[in-house]
């Protein structure tokens, strides 16, 4: 049997962008996810990002290079982002404590992944990467009417925030990352547009499940 240890798929965007629609569906298609935050105001359906990694590594590894660990502002560039030599091993550490059973395809979907993407793909080489994507002035509605997005008052604020991480899209498609990009949507008519990924995935397409999950109502908030 394959094992999937060093193969995650790592679901990426701006906050607000629909990185837990597309976790969610990637989850229910077969991918572990281990601990992860349920249901809150802002994600009905849960926000399907592991606890441990966000709170114990990720955050606390934006804070040692002087960045927000909230991943609003400041930013990191390039030039900030410092090695992590045992990123993979604490990586992997907390998905055994969490019960990982190593036999089946993993996921950590986290909106700051791509801000310090260096230190994911130098740990783990050959994840592939689900750049969730979304128009711009949407997205800026979204930051501007969720409490916990609080670090840009005005529109352009949140747009250059939003440039930011273009930029680190790129980059990742210039470093040859395996990268997919989607634009969701909660319109089912749309539903091939996740097929396309689950296919791409090599997971198990659960049509059903799918279905039930996106709820039209939730989308755009």
């Amino acid at each position: 049997m394959a094992d999937y240890t060093n193969t995650p798929i790592i679901v990426t965007g701006c906050a607000r962008s629909g990185t837990s629609l597309v976790a969610g569906i990637i989850s229910l298609c077969g991918a572990w996810t281990g601990k992860v935050t349920g249901p809150t105001q802002w994600n009905k359906k849960g926000q399907f990002e592991n606890e441990y990694i966000r709170d114990h590594l990720t955050k606390p590894y934006l804070r040692k290079i002087g960045v927000d660990p909230m991943g609003q502002n400041p930013l990191p560039t390039l030039d900030q982002i410092q090695p992590e030599p045992d990123w993979r091993d604490k990586v992997t550490k907390a998905m055994r404590d969490q019960g990982y059973p190593w036999r089946m395809p993993w996921m950590f979907k986290g909106a700051k992944a791509c801000l310090i993407w260096p230190v994911w793909h130098t740990a783990f080489p050959d994840a592939k990467w689900v750049i969730v994507r979304r128009e711009d002035e949407k997205n800026i509605d979204s930051c501007m009417r969720t409490s916990f997005m609080r670090k840009h008052k005005t529109r352009e604020g949140w747009q250059c925030w939003i440039d930011h991480h273009k930029q680190c899209f790129q980059q990742m498609v210039d470093a040859d990352l395996d990268v997919y990009e989607i634009w969701p949507s909660a319109n089912l008519e749309y539903i091939n547009t996740y097929w396309a990924l689950i296919n791409y995935l090599r997971l198990t397409w659960n049509e059903k499940a799918v279905r039930e999950f996106i709820d039209p109502n939730l989308w755009g908030r």
